[in-house]
């Protein structure tokens, strides 16, 4: 894209008492967020014949509409496929509050959407707790937990738009507390204002993983060209003594589930200073923050046209002879790293020495990788929804079929947090048995790995990975220790 047109995006629009909107003209001054009846006539409003449609794709726990609203001004032309999709934790406001403001600016300038590209964007795919200010949906339930199971009706939306859409570019928005008490406890508050972060699943080909880094690495000198404060997002807790990593590597999450289809998937998370009088003071400056981040990975023609290449790639790489079953962040040779802290008291920043920044993906275990999966006749109807909200491929047997299989039994569920490896609880230890050829009963459900989405099958059913279905209410009761599992692999 010209440098011109990516400025024009990132600055204040000239023209934006043109079309009514519930926010200000430059969005830098935003301190308030926008509710789910203010975005819902905002896009009725703004919807363009030949520029911009809003469609219904589902609806909340609640009844809440939820809205995808498609940007596109090149027709068939338009081949990269864009999915940005924000609030699925209902008390993280600012990239939803960013979609709204690039739609607006796009509505009025059309020109700055660039002709190749078809834009996607979910700006709040939990109204029922954006409505009640809170994480969790109307179910009480925390969306970026449920990408394995697809439960509930949010996610199910997003997984059933994203596998029609297929994007080659995928984005999670959220936010962050700059001010735990992990961090005020000492003086301190966390020093980005935004951070990014790539897909880091290890069934994702390592070279859509590393053009995932490339553009983390490649926002920096924009944030702060822009004045702002930014960091790849990790987790954990203050340095020197607490480990610090990026996010998990499970598949349980958005930035992973979608990166699984094929798509460069992105998490970006602004940090919000909950403790503040008004938290939502700097809002203007978190917008702000995750325009530019929005707009920097939709970069130039060159970019685009490398991503698709990739995307599509990654949607024709034959599955790895082997599946990664344990795996555990770690510094490789004790890597020495200075992390950035604000003192509160002063507002300087220190640089704290640290050996517990850890950045390396270590694998621990791996098992062969089966042709199909086996799940039991009397675990089919618990099986089935989570198969059918997948998009998955599966076949009844009507009859007995001799196979060759490998049952897993369970030996214990974990449930304490791992302090050792920072791992969180629920942890899968199992035993696999010698394969033997069987008489699979009639009933038995067979989900093949020689279809399109055989990475989130392997995502959803492989018995030996270390967190998967027996931690979810529905399925532990289903899985006693000592007992062997529902789920075979077959070869």
């Amino acid at each position: 894209m010209p440098r011109m047109m990516l400025a024009a995006l990132l600055a204040v629009s000239s023209l934006g008492a043109a079309i009514p909107a519930p926010f200000p003209t430059d969005h830098r001054t935003m301190t308030k967020t926008i509710s789910y009846a203010e975005m819902t006539a905002f896009l009725a409003a703004v919807t363009r014949p030949g520029l911009i449609t809003v469609t219904e794709e589902g609806r909340s726990h609640q009844g809440r509409q939820l809205l995808l609203v498609r940007l596109n001004r090149g027709g068939a032309k338009a081949r990269f496929r864009v999915l940005y999709y924000a609030q699925q934790h209902g008390d993280e406001v600012a990239g939803k509050d960013a979609l709204l403001t690039l739609i607006r600016d796009i509505a009025q300038r059309p020109e700055l959407l660039p002709e190749d590209v078809d834009l996607y964007l979910m700006p709040m795919l939990n109204p029922d707790g954006a409505e009640a200010h809170r994480r969790l949906n109307g179910a009480g339930e925390d969306l970026n937990r449920d990408h394995l199971l697809l439960a509930q009706p949010e996610t199910q939306t997003l997984h059933r738009v994203a596998r029609r859409i297929r994007p080659h570019l995928a984005v999670d928005s959220h936010e962050f507390g700059r001010d735990g008490k992990d961090y005020t406890s000492r003086g301190w508050e966390a020093w980005p204002m935004i951070t990014m972060d790539a897909a880091n699943h290890p069934l994702i080909p390592d070279y859509l993983k590393a053009a995932g880094l490339e553009a983390v690495a490649a926002a920096a000198p924009l944030q702060r060209k822009a004045g702002h404060t930014y960091a790849r997002y990790s987790v954990g807790g203050p340095p020197p003594d607490d480990e610090l990593r990026p996010s998990t590597p499970e598949v349980d999450d958005g930035r992973n589930g979608l990166g699984t289809l094929g798509a460069l998937s992105f998490i970006i998370e602004a940090g919000v200073r909950h403790r503040a009088k008004d938290p939502q003071a700097d809002l203007g400056a978190r917008v702000d923050g995750y325009r530019i981040l929005y707009r920097h990975l939709l970069g130039d023609r060159a970019w685009r046209d490398r991503v698709f290449k990739l995307s599509e790639r990654a949607r024709r790489e034959p599955l790895p002879p082997f599946i990664a079953t344990n795996t555990f962040w770690a510094n490789l040779g004790g890597k020495a790293t200075s992390v950035k802290v604000v003192e509160t008291a002063t507002g300087r920043v220190l640089e704290v020495p640290t050996a517990n920044v850890m950045t390396d993906l270590v694998v621990k275990g791996s098992v062969p990788t089966p042709r199909a999966y086996a799940i039991e006749p009397a675990l089919a109807g618990r099986f089935r929804p989570v198969l059918e909200a997948q998009g998955l491929r599966y076949e009844t047997l009507i009859a007995p079929r001799r196979a060759r299989v490998e049952r897993v039994r369970l030996l214990r569920l974990e449930e304490p947090y791992d302090e050792l490896y920072q791992r969180y609880k629920d942890r899968q230890i199992v035993e696999r048995q010698a394969p033997a050829d069987l008489d699979l009963p009639e009933g038995t459900l067979i989900v093949p790995l020689d279809q399109d989405l055989a990475r989130r099958a392997i995502q959803v059913l492989e018995p030996c990975l270390l967190y998967g279905l027996y931690g979810y209410p529905g399925f532990r009761e289903s899985a006693k220790p000592g007992a062997l599992l529902p789920v075979s692999r077959l070869f």
